[in-house]
C-alpha cells in the first residue's frame, strides 16, 4: 500500500484485526485463564449480562453393600460481563492513507497494550479470593528460591489440582529475582531464556510469566494493643463462636482491645490451631492448617477502652466438617489460637499460581452502530470494535477502540497466592 494513497485508505476491518492481533499478543494474564464461557452468554451478536454456571457435584464413597444414596448440593456460580473498557483518540482524514504498519505503530500499538493490561490487572485483582498462600522460609520476602516453588505446587497437589496447565504469573521484582536464582541450575536453553528473554520456561510443571499488573495486598490492622511486633499471633476464636454448624462463612476471633479500631481487610489470610486442610478427594488432612481468606472488611469501633470484643468476620472456604464438601479436619474450637499471615499494615506483592480453570475471562463481541464506520472482530474468543466519527465541530476525526468483558475467579481452590517483599505503609 502506498503512502498517501487516497485509493487504499484503511477499512474498520484491517484496523480492527490488527488492534485485536495487537491486543491478544498483549495479554499475559489473559491467555493463561479459562477461556470456555462465551457462548453462554446468548444474543448475536452478544450483549454481556450474567448468566449462572453450575458447579461440579461432589459425591461421598459408602464402603457398604446396601445402597446409601449421596445427598446432592447444586453449587453455582454467578459470572457477570458487564466492564466495557475503551480508548479514544482525535486525528487527521490523511491518516487514513498511512500504512497499516504506520497506523499500527502511531495508534493502534499503544492503544492495544493498555486494554490488555487493563484486562490483566483486573485478572490479577482477583487474588483476594485465594485462601492458599505460601512464601520464602523467612517470610515474606522477594521470591527467590526454588523451593518456594515446590510449596506451591505442593499447594495445589494437596488440593487435587490436575497436574497440566498450571501457570506461575511474578511480578517483575520476583521473575527476575527467580531467573537469576534457577539459571545455575538448569541447562543452557532455559538459563538462556530466563536471561535473554525474561521469560523463565516451563518449571516445576508449571509454565512461569512475568506480569507488571500483579497486585500487592495492603494488610489489616489487626493486632491487638499489647503485641509490639505487629504480627497475626495473639488472636483466638471465641468461646461460644457460632461455628459450631458446619457450612458457616463466618467466624468469631477475640483478644482485640477495642481502645482503637481493629481492621481486617478484605484479602487478608489466617490460620487456626487444630483446624486441618483436607484433600477434596479422599477426605484426609493434608498435614497443614487450613487457610481463611477475609471476604469482607470486619472491624470494631473505638471506646476507649481496653474491654476485649470479638470480630465476627467473613470467610471462605467455608468451614465444612463432614461430608463430599468437606474442607476441614473438624470445625474450630472455642480458644483455639488464630495466626494471622504477614504483618499489620504491610503492602505485599501477590504473585500467583494457579490451574488455568481457577479464573475465567469472558469476552463478547459489541454491536456497531448502525450506519457508523466501523467493525467488531472476533477470534478465539477474543474480540474488539472500532468507530469512527466525525466531529464537525472540532473538524476532527475521532476513533474509539472498545471491548466488553468480564472476569471471575471460578475455582479459589485451584489457585496460590505467593508472597512477594513487604513494605510497610
Amino acid at each position: 500500500m502506498a503512502s498517501g494513497s487516497t485509493h487504499n485508505l484503511l477499512t474498520p476491518t484491517i484496523i480492527a484485526k490488527e488492534a485485536l492481533r495487537l491486543f491478544k499478543n498483549n495479554l499475559v494474564m489473559g491467555k493463561t485463564v479459562f477461556r470456555g464461557y462465551e457462548n453462554e452468554f446468548p444474543g448475536s451478536p452478544k450483549k454481556g449480562g450474567t448468566v449462572t454456571l453450575r458447579a461440579p457435584v461432589k459425591f461421598s464413597v459408602t464402603k457398604a453393600r446396601t445402597r446409601a444414596t449421596s445427598t446432592m448440593t447444586e453449587k453455582s456460580i454467578t459470572m457477570s460481563v458487564a466492564t466495557q473498557a475503551h480508548i479514544a483518540w482525535s486525528f487527521n482524514m490523511l491518516d487514513l492513507t498511512l500504512t497499516i504498519e504506520e497506523y499500527t505503530e502511531r495508534y493502534l500499538r499503544p492503544a492495544a497494550a493498555k486494554l490488555a493490561n487493563t484486562v490483566d490487572a483486573d485478572l490479577c485483582g482477583l487474588y483476594d479470593d485465594i485462601y492458599n498462600v505460601v512464601c520464602e522460609t523467612s517470610g515474606p520476602v522477594t521470591p527467590h528460591t526454588f523451593m518456594v516453588l515446590g510449596k506451591a505446587m505442593q499447594k495445589l497437589d494437596e488440593e487435587a489440582v490436575p497436574p497440566e496447565d498450571r501457570v506461575v504469573v511474578f511480578n517483575p521484582a520476583a521473575h527476575w529475582s527467580m531467573a537469576n536464582a534457577l539459571s545455575a541450575f538448569y541447562v543452557q536453553e532455559v538459563a538462556g531464556k530466563a536471561i535473554r528473554k525474561g521469560y523463565l520456561g516451563s518449571i516445576a510443571g508449571a509454565d512461569i510469566y512475568m506480569d507488571q499488573n500483579i497486585k500487592t495486598h495492603n494488610t489489616g490492622s489487626w493486632a491487638t494493643t499489647g503485641e509490639g511486633s505487629g504480627d497475626g499471633t495473639g488472636k483466638e476464636v471465641a468461646t461460644g463462636n457460632p461455628t459450631g454448624v458446619s457450612g458457616t462463612t463466618r467466624i468469631a476471633l477475640c483478644d482485640f482491645d477495642i481502645i482503637d479500631t481493629r481492621i481486617f481487610k478484605v484479602g487478608d489470610v489466617f490460620q487456626i490451631a487444630g483446624c486441618f486442610a483436607v484433600n477434596p478427594m479422599s477426605g484426609e488432612s493434608t498435614g497443614a492448617l487450613r487457610q481463611f481468606v477475609v471476604t469482607a472488611e470486619a472491624s470494631c469501633g473505638s471506646t476507649g477502652t481496653t474491654t476485649e470484643v470479638p470480630i465476627t468476620i467473613a470467610i471462605s472456604p467455608e468451614l465444612i466438617g463432614t461430608g463430599a464438601y468437606k474442607t476441614v479436619t473438624s470445625n474450630p474450637s472455642g480458644g483455639a489460637a488464630v495466626d494471622v499471615i504477614g504483618e499489620i499494615n504491610c503492602a505485599i506483592p501477590q504473585n500467583l499460581a494457579f490451574h488455568k480453570n481457577a479464573f475465567a475471562l469472558v469476552m463478547v463481541p459489541l454491536e456497531k452502530p448502525e450506519g457508523a464506520w466501523g467493525s467488531t472482530i472476533s477470534d478465539e474468543g477474543f474480540s474488539i470494535r472500532i468507530v469512527k466519527a466525525y466531529d464537525i465541530d472540532q473538524d476532527d476525526e475521532l476513533c474509539r477502540l472498545d471491548i466488553l468483558y468480564g472476569v471471575k475467579t471460578i475455582y479459589p481452590e485451584m489457585g496460590v497466592r505467593i508472597m512477594g517483599q513487604a513494605a510497610t505503609y
